[in-house]
């Protein structure tokens, strides 16, 4: 086994198609399910958020979070 071989055998597989395929399979069920994992959205974005996108890109705010979320948020 090449070592690109070997690399690519300990990949995980995706977790949130993990989820959507699940998803797929309770609605076809016939079960009633608000699908959140993956996917793009039917309508735009409102321009609120996008201005407060905006905002939040010129004060610097361009970073990943911390993995455990934003402090401020967690406390709320």
């Amino acid at each position: 086994m090449s070592f690109t071989t070997s690399r690519i055998s300990r990949v995980k597989p995706s977790a949130t198609l993990a989820i959507k395929a699940r998803a797929a399979e309770l609605k076809a069920a016939g079960r009633s399910i608000c699908d959140l994992s993956a996917g793009e959205p039917d309508i735009d974005t409102p321009q609120h958020i996008k201005d407060a996108a905006v905002q939040a890109m010129q004060a610097g705010h361009t970073k990943y979070t911390p993995v455990a979320g934003i402090p401020a948020l967690r406390a709320a």
